[in-house]
């Protein structure tokens, strides 16, 4: 894949980033070196590698899964800015 300068362009707007002219050649060149390097990677066979959560092999610490408290809708919405009948009031976002 090949980017171009009209391509960095389009990609510079979708980001809202401001990019000059004089900047859209090396930014296709960097880019175009990003990919590059990812169609490398693609080349790599992994089929017998296990995927990994870190780098460090290491076993979850498990607590019992256990109630520690009852009912604490009156504590939790307390601190809120609204709140009614134990639910949050929020100021309506879509019309």
């Amino acid at each position: 894949m090949s980017v171009d300068q009209k391509t960095v362009r389009h990609i510079a707007r979708l980001a809202r980033i401001a990019v000059r002219d004089d900047e859209l050649e090396a930014l296709a060149r960097e880019l175009n070196g990003i990919l590059d390097w990812v169609e490398q990677l693609g080349e790599v066979d992994a089929t017998d590698v296990e995927p990994m959560t870190s780098a460090v092999a290491m076993a979850m610490k498990m607590r019992e899964d256990v109630v520690t408290g009852t009912n604490l809708q009156k504590e939790v919405t307390r601190n809120a800015p609204g709140a009614e009948d134990g639910f949050y009031v929020v100021p309506k976002v879509v019309e």
